[in-house]
């Protein structure tokens, strides 16, 4: 890493001084210039649905390391989670209540989600954000877009545009839980008329909050791009390098109040003389590297056509101590000693993963008088395979031994999708939208897996052919500069992800889910002061609802549930004064039920079912109150904001087990900034978070889950429930060069 740093620094250094000796600056070249961008998918003011715009300055102010759900974390609906309790490593959002592998990411119009498991591992693109040019986070379905479908949201992201001047960026924070961030960002401007070339190094690490969950992250992101009268070309790789202690048990209240609420429990055994010892290298380990080449070719002012094909290889394991295995579970019989038979075991075993995912998208886009229409799609191939080792073992004999091999399997998903979309805007504002995606999936899964079906390996033999047609349609009014109003009707369909088939039962496999979501919005913009309000109903048929439980591996489990909706009101508000002062505010009033929910139990010992009918209950990890404010001063390079975000409390199950709570919270953060210049340097900011101020004590996250025993013929149930602690004050502290 200090030899790329190095080696870039260098290379583009030396760019820069003969581009400043030898390439006059063309003003008017530097307004007409435009980034290769595929947008398609955005919406804009006359798109009748739901969208927050997130601009690059608004990331910069936040992105002193947490991860970037974090730093979106003020969209309305939106809640994020960390298991290392500081926002840095294993972190989600979840928007409307719908859990992360059910949002769509994109970064520049290509699929960010993993093919699989749908979910983004943000932990594995550390510090994208700075190199993110800008963001659109909708709400809802949202417009057609490439990837897994959007049940909850879509997350838009487009990378570093153009900057036609030489410069370099030196960005450092460091604070609570030996937290550090180092990033270093660099450019060349245009050379020649046509050529600009941009970098990236970045270093994060922390301990965590919570015990032992220490993250280490490295990221690069490069591009080159040449940019002609009507052509522009951009080549793309950025890359990520993680290395995280798992934190993903969580803590019950009863494991809180005996060892503290950073208690961690993973990793965690007993040594012959019954001390408590943790294996140090519990960790997850994962290498991702992206690359993108992307076209944007202007026919006429009327026609535009982009092209993005991409490749990332991925390829990554981890490691964990497991106690009293069944030897079965990892191919080994069991064994005669000391005239005992052995059947369990404490051992180590490495779970890896190597896989590929390729493809392009291509959308072409004509603008003429009141029409904006687009004709847009893609193709994409994955390929994973997903095989386990034992590594030691403690009770070894007979064939019980390690460096073994215990099971493999591969799969493979071939996604295509083809879509237009079209809109004209009549003479008095009004604005008709229409939008047709056709969308086929072939997947594939092969092979054993870890789990087990009796005294063998889960055998897989999937082979899975989705075909949906999702329409969408709706209209806008301006009627005038001020004020708009819209509403729109949108249907989309989506496959389980590869956890819904691996976690359940091979009798009962998942189905895929259907969303019609509905909006009505208005929206008012004035020179000093902004706001709206949007209504939504979404009503779902088998929704694949998180049940409470994680897996062996610390991911949300999830079933279908045949009836269920979302509704409610997001109401936004923003004032911005010409003293200084700003004020934004947003809050999401919801209700989130799944209809006639009945709820199966199994017994401790028989396995028998008790199947209880509920009615109609909340969805789990749905609060039905999220309020985001944020107070803003500026005057002459300093800078003051108060961000504070309240979030009622959320049922961790389906099943209304008030046992099982999530507890309401607010946390507020503080950021006091100050911008100076000094010779040989265009600016320096230094400044100071400090988050959650009041020092609120909260969970965010957890799991939750319950049985029963029978007691003299009588069923007894029990509840269950662990929770994801976060910290309370802390602090980072940054300093910015600017030259």
């Amino acid at each position: 890493m200090r030899k790329k740093l190095f080696f870039t620094i260098c290379l583009l250094s030396g760019i820069m001084a003969v581009q400043a000796q030898t390439e006059p600056q063309d003003t008017l070249r530097e307004v007409s210039l435009e980034g290769v961008e595929v947008m398609a998918t955005r919406a804009n003011k006359s798109t009748p649905v739901a969208f927050t715009n997130i601009t690059r300055e608004e990331l910069k102010q936040r992105n002193l390391g947490q991860d970037l759900p974090y730093l979106i974390s003020m969209t309305p609906g939106a809640i994020t989670t960390s298991d290392a309790g500081a926002g840095i490593g294993y972190t989600t959002i979840r928007v409307r209540g719908t859990d992360a592998t059910r949002i769509n990411v994109t970064a520049n119009g290509i699929p960010i989600n993993d093919a699989e498991s749908h979910a983004v591992f943000w932990v594995n693109m550390p510090d994208l954000a700075s190199s993110v040019k800008d963001i659109q986070v909708q709400r809802g379905v949202g417009t057609s877009t490439n990837g897994a479908g959007a049940f909850g949201a879509s997350i838009n992201m487009q990378t570093g545009g153009l900057s036609t001047l030489s410069y370099a960026e030196v960005n450092a924070s460091a604070g609570s839980f030996g937290t550090h961030k180092e990033t270093l960002n660099i450019g060349t401007g245009l050379l020649g008329g046509h050529w600009a070339f941009d970098a990236r190094l970045s270093n994060i690490a922390t301990d965590g909050y919570i015990d032992r969950a220490s993250v280490s992250l490295n990221s690069y992101y490069l591009q080159g791009a040449w940019y002609g009268d009507n052509t522009n070309i951009k080549l793309i790789t950025f890359a990520g390098k993680e290395r995280t202690y798992h934190a993903w048990n969580y803590a019950s209240k009863e494991e809180m109040a005996l060892y503290g609420r950073t208690y961690n429990s993973c990793g965690e055994y007993y040594d012959e003389q019954g001390n408590r010892k943790y294996y140090k290298d519990q960790t997850d380990n994962y290498v991702q590297k992206n690359w993108q080449l992307l076209l944007n070719h202007s026919f006429s002012d009327a026609l535009k056509l982009n092209v993005g094909l991409h490749y990332t290889k991925g390829d990554g394991y981890y490691q964990e101590y497991k106690t009293g295995r069944k030897l079965v579970e990892y191919g080994m019989q069991p064994f005669e000693k000391d005239g005992e038979t052995v059947k369990k075991s404490d051992l180590v075993r490495k779970k890896e993963m190597d896989n590929w995912f390729l493809g392009g998208v291509f959308s072409l886009n004509y603008q003429q008088g009141g029409w904006n229409a687009a004709l847009g799609g893609g193709f994409n191939r994955y390929d994973g395979d997903h095989y386990g080792r034992v590594l030691w073992v403690k009770q070894s004999g007979g064939d019980a031994n390690p460096d073994r091999d215990y099971y493999f399997n591969n799969a493979t998903k071939n996604d295509g999708n083809i879509y237009g979309k079209a809109s004209y805007t009549f003479l008095n504002g009004l604005t008709a939208y229409a939008d047709l995606q056709y969308r086929h999936i072939d997947y594939k899964i092969l092979g054993e897996n870890d789990k087990m079906d009796g005294d063998v390996h889960q055998h897989f033999d999937v082979k899975e052919h989705f075909d949906f047609l999702n329409p969408k349609a709706g209209l806008s009014w301006e009627f005038n500069r001020n004020h708009r109003v819209y509403g729109s009707v949108a249907m989309a369909q989506k496959e389980p992800t590869r956890n819904n088939y691996t976690d359940g039962n091979s009798y009962d496999l998942p189905t895929s889910e259907r969303l019609i979501d509905y909006e009505l919005g208005y929206q008012y913009t004035g020179s000093w002061f902004s706001g709206g309000v949007n209504l939504y109903y979404m009503d779902y048929k088998d929704q694949l609802v998180l049940t409470g439980e994680l897996n062996e591996i610390g991911e949300p489990m999830a079933v279908n549930m045949p009836n269920s909706y979302r509704m409610g009101v997001e109401l936004m508000a923003g004032i911005k004064l010409p003293m200084g002062f700003s004020w934004e505010a947003n809050a999401t009033l919801s209700r989130n039920r799944i209809q006639d929910f009945v709820e199966t139990l199994y017994d401790d010992d028989t396995y028998e079912a008790w199947q209880i009918e509920h009615g109609d209950t909340h969805i789990s990890y749905s609060p039905s109150v999220i309020l985001n404010n944020r107070l803003a001063y500026n005057y002459k390079g300093f800078s003051a904001a108060l961000q504070t975000q309240y979030v009622s409390r959320q049922f961790m199950s389906n099943a209304d087990v008030t046992e099982t709570l999530l507890d309401a919270y607010c946390v507020s953060n503080l950021t006091l900034d100050y911008t100076f210049k000094m010779r040989a340097v265009k600016s320096i900011t230094i400044g100071c978070t400090i988050y959650n101020i009041f020092n609120e004590e909260y969970e965010n996250n957890g799991y939750a889950g319950s049985g029963y025993y029978t007691d003299n013929g009588k069923k007894i149930r029990y509840n269950y429930a662990g929770y994801a602690a976060q910290a309370g004050i802390n602090a980072l502290a940054h300093v910015t060069l600017r030259f």
